[in-house]
């Protein structure tokens, strides 16, 4: 066994999603009675395409959105229940990372870490943090207006590691990255993930996905139509294995629809 995929584990998960099902207003079914874990040392990466439920799970632990029933569950606290409490557990990383552009990278830093609630860092641990995830030095008392997408998400991954929550969900974290900022940041999630970390990412990324993930799951629709391990994809085209499930999904979708039209 692949000793950075580690299979094996008795812990409690640190993410949990149990029959959790979100209907919007105008009647679309975003979830559809998804179950999902990851444990401490996972990393579970969503696929799908636009629509396919991915940002609405990420939404539902971040208590963004309401389920429509079931749960989502952080470190065994109910999302919907204690927020707050929640919200202590786990760090985020959006596609588009929301910082203040005439604050410097240290200034952005120093003020969601505090915002998070940590007040014992100094400069030279948001220095270190920020070397560590490969922002230049030099780049440190810049404003974030002229930084680059790669170099605000570098920032971003710098203030969740400073909160140090078990917990990390990423939102199509590598999307828009250039391939050196791409394998920089493949680097830094799998260090992540051997500290104990457990990393919920939903990504289109097929190729970082069978690369780093312990768990991939496949969303259509909002219904996880596959669910693989990491050393059950081995020697396995995962965008072939996508394409399938997908097409499978569809053709029995349709065939159902048909079905009930002609009742």
């Amino acid at each position: 066994m692949d000793d950075q995929h580690n299979e094996t584990i008795k812990q409690a998960p640190l993410l949990e999603a149990r029959n959790l099902t979100k209907v919007y207003e105008d009647g679309v079914k975003a979830l559809d009675n998804l179950q999902l874990k990851v444990h401490p040392g996972e990393i579970f990466a969503m696929l799908g395409g636009n629509g396919a439920g991915k940002t609405t799970t990420i939404n539902i632990f971040l208590d963004f959105i309401q389920p429509t029933s079931g749960n989502a569950f952080i470190n065994g606290v109910d999302v919907n229940k204690d927020p707050l409490e929640a919200k202590k557990n786990v760090a985020f990383v959006s596609e588009n990372v929301q910082l203040y552009p005439n604050f410097t990278a240290i200034q952005n830093v120093d003020f969601f870490v505090r915002l998070g609630g940590k007040s014992n860092y100094k400069r030279n641990d948001y220095e270190a943090a920020l070397l560590r995830v490969g922002l230049q030095r030099e780049a440190f008392d810049k404003k974030l207006k002229d930084f680059s997408k790669g170099m605000r998400q570098k920032c971003g991954i710098a203030i969740a590691i400073l909160k140090d929550a078990p917990a990390i969900l990423l939102d199509e974290p590598t999307s828009g990255l250039d391939p050196k900022a791409g394998k920089e940041f493949t680097r830094l999630v799998g260090e992540l993930r051997d500290e104990g970390k457990a990393i919920l990412m939903s990504t289109h990324d097929i190729f970082r996905a069978k690369e780093i993930a312990d768990h991939v799951g496949i969303l259509n629709a909002g219904v996880l139509v596959a669910q693989k391990t990491y050393n059950e994809l081995k020697g396995v085209n995962l965008e072939n294995l996508y394409v399938e499930y997908m097409a499978g999904y569809m053709e029995e979708a349709t065939g159902s629809l048909i079905n009930s039209l002609a009742e």
